[in-house]
């Protein structure tokens, strides 16, 4: 069995691109919607394997009120980057319109680890 996560957002198209620069994913399957301005299923990849499916929110909802809560409703966990600079590349690429939860810095688990809620509403902890 394999299991990753879909996340709903606005803006999918841009969260699409957002995502690939931050983990060096690929768009591996794609239907949008019959417009074509936003996705109604796409799944990314690294490497060959399937890390997230991404789709437009259904119903609009104020990313504002996420970011100044902080309310991290589910984070997920992005980790095995391999090294410092893709923890920090992931973690730029992300807080940018987002809002920085914790900083990155180092865990007994971690020697470099930092969350951010993206400017899609997505937290994201993001690890070696």
């Amino acid at each position: 069995m394999k299991c990753y996560t879909q996340v709903y957002v606005m803006n999918s198209l841009e969260a699409v691109e957002t995502y690939c620069r931050a983990f060096g994913a690929d768009v591996t399957f794609e239907i949008k919607n019959e417009t074509q301005t936003a996705y109604a299923h796409c799944e990314l990849s690294v490497n060959g394997e399937g890390i997230l499916a991404v789709a437009e929110a259904p119903e609009p909802y104020d990313v504002s009120v996420i970011h100044r809560l902080k309310w991290q409703t589910m984070t997920f966990n992005a980790f095995e980057l391999g090294s410092t600079e893709s923890v920090k590349k992931a973690f730029d690429v992300l807080k940018d319109g987002g809002v920085v939860v914790e900083e990155i810095h180092e865990l007994p688990w971690s020697k470099c680890c930092g969350t951010v809620i993206d400017k899609y509403g997505v937290c994201w902890c993001i690890l070696i």
